[in-house]
């Protein structure tokens, strides 16, 4: 098992982490977790501040073909803010190199989802594996976030269902310890898909109305999907379909990556901003420390930023 232990990062020359967030970091990876029907061993990586008690947790799930070692500018500052946040490794890696035309790929949606169950049925487990993290962490506190694919993934668990081809949605797939969650840059309606996506894709068809869990909701107002024939508001749709009580952060430049959120100067990066990349995490941090039960200030201080911001980015709320 490796461990890795650092200092906080700047977010870019000129722009260090705020005073608040400075704080040195601890890092576990990889952590076996224990599943059925993958093939390959679900593994994650732990995240979290190396000091602190009652810390909440934050499940991440990856967009298409990242994995455990990507985000760090989203998750070191999530860590920095107070969570624990586990990564887990999905099917659909590059590094597992399983592409459309695998006969596991058409149920990879399904697996997704059972790794997010995995994780969060065998927390108590996998928090012991970072050395004296277990009792610093508020286990009653639990949230999932997800980019992209991760979104819908990590929707499944606030109450999002698939619908099939008839229009009848599925499984339900909520698991009980979690409390809230975030979605970003996250699938809308299947009624719009490309001939590409409906091959390939046809799990992509979210329904939104049993997604009754406290979400926050964020879109780029210039992502732009190959999978819909819509625009960027298709990406908006789990908060105009969902029930009540949600937020959504709708940043107007934002592309599909929202500054490049895997990470520093990689290829699927359309609209490289480290300050975007930074209210991302931030904002997920103060929705969450918020409905949570932790702290307010954040959240409110966020949304004075976006009544301050010239149109730069906005909250709506329900």
């Amino acid at each position: 098992m490796l461990r890795q232990v650092w200092q906080s990062r700047p977010l870019r020359e000129g722009h260090p982490v705020p005073a608040a967030l400075d704080r040195r970091l601890i890092a576990v990876k990889p952590i076996t977790v224990p599943t059925t029907g993958r093939g390959i061993d679900l593994q994650v990586k732990v995240t979290a501040p190396a000091d602190g008690t009652n810390l909440p947790v934050l499940v991440f799930s990856h967009g298409n073909a990242w994995s455990m070692d990507g985000y760090e500018p989203l998750v070191d500052r999530w860590a920095a803010a107070g969570f624990v946040v586990v990564q887990p490794t999905h099917l659909d890696s590059r590094r597992h190199r399983i592409g459309v035309d695998d006969p596991r790929f058409p149920t990879i949606w399904r697996l997704r989802i059972a790794d997010l169950h995995a994780v969060l049925d065998t927390l108590d487990d996998v928090l012991e594996q970072v050395p004296a993290l277990p009792a610093r962490v508020d286990a009653s506190r639990v949230a999932v976030v997800g980019h992209s694919w991760g979104g819908q993934s990590a929707g499944a668990l606030l109450g999002a269902r698939v619908l099939d081809a008839e229009g009848t949605p599925g499984e339900d797939f909520t698991h009980p310890s979690v409390s809230a969650g975030a979605l970003i840059a996250t699938t809308g309606t299947g009624d719009t898909l490309t001939p590409f996506a409906l091959e390939h894709l046809p799990f992509m068809r979210p329904d939104y109305t049993s997604m009754t869990t406290p979400a926050l909701v964020i879109a780029g107002g210039e992502d732009r999907s190959a999978m819909s024939t819509r625009g960027p508001d298709w990406f908006t749709d789990a908060y105009h379909l969902s029930p009540a009580p949600k937020r959504m952060l709708t940043i107007t430049d934002g592309e599909h990556t929202l500054g490049g959120l895997a990470g520093e100067a990689v290829r699927e990066t359309t609209d490289e901003d480290p300050e975007r990349v930074a209210l991302v995490a931030d904002a997920v941090a103060a929705y969450l420390l918020d409905v949570l039960g932790d702290d307010t200030s954040a959240w409110q201080d966020l949304e004075q930023r976006a009544s301050a911001s010239s149109g730069a980015f906005s909250i709506d709320s329900k």
